[in-house]
């Protein structure tokens, strides 16, 4: 085990995954800051407790301002997309082992649920992971309605590609009712994801906009790419789905 004065844990965006590196720090007494932030959370929610005493572990966190004085990322996105899922670094630095649960959702969020099915995991076990992660997404009742409402009358086809104008921020609700699909387009007028085969192909085309911190990317070669809230305006979202579906057509 590291040294428990010595580390002061950064928290990121809200998933399963986070929540459980969350009670981990918990029940080994780490001290950690959570803001309760959503997906692309950034470094700068975090400057007021900065110094130079403590080794800080940002954990799925943008860069957007210079990083403390010791400072150690922990993510598996991006540029750190070849790394173990971030609870399962988590569990590195620490020195201990995951549960079979934890495990679980190591897999599930480094590759959702095929992931999980290559574990062995049953049906029963996959609908747990899958309901817990949309929880502690904040994914309300509502959110459910709306993915069901988005599939019903906003989905469409373009060759081998479905494509899904939602009606709700959270897209995940949608990812699993029309799960297993192939190639997976989900977007709003702010905002577009892909999930599926062909994403690495699209994480590499779009490589200059990642490093601009304004698509992320991960889960592997038939992983997901998606835009950053707030990233792009309306026309901008449009000019992309358009060169998106050019890029993964007939992969």
């Amino acid at each position: 085990m590291i040294e428990k004065d010595k580390y002061v844990f950064l928290l990121g965006g809200h998933d399963l995954e986070m929540m459980e590196i969350k009670n981990i720090l918990v029940g080994h007494g780490l001290t950690y800051y959570d803001n309760n932030l959503e997906w692309g959370a950034k470094l700068s929610s975090y400057s007021e407790y900065f110094n130079g005493e403590k080794t800080f572990v940002g954990i799925e966190l943008i860069k957007d301002i210079a990083t403390p004085k010791n400072y150690e990322e922990i993510d598996h996105h991006n540029e750190n997309s070849n790394k173990p899922s971030s609870i399962e670094q988590i569990a590195g630095l620490l020195k201990i082992e995951l549960n079979n649960y934890q495990k679980l959702v190591a897999a599930n969020d480094r590759g959702y649920i095929p992931a999980m099915e290559k574990m062995g995991a049953t049906k029963k076990e996959i609908d747990k992971i899958r309901l817990e992660d949309r929880l502690a997404q904040d994914v309300t009742i509502e959110d459910e309605k709306l993915a069901e409402l988005s599939i019903k009358e906003n989905l469409s086809k373009v060759d081998d590609i479905v494509i899904v104008n939602a009606l709700t921020e959270k897209h995940s609700p949608i990812i699993d009712k029309l799960y297993p699909i192939q190639k997976l387009i989900i977007c709003t007028n702010f905002q577009i994801d892909f999930y599926g085969h062909g994403a690495s192909v699209v994480a590499e085309n779009w490589q200059n906009l990642i490093k601009e911190n304004k698509v992320y990317s991960g889960g592997g070669a038939d992983g997901f790419v998606g835009t950053v809230k707030g990233a792009f305006d309306e026309t901008q979202i449009s000019v992309l789905k358009k060169e998106l579906i050019e890029l993964i057509k007939g992969i």
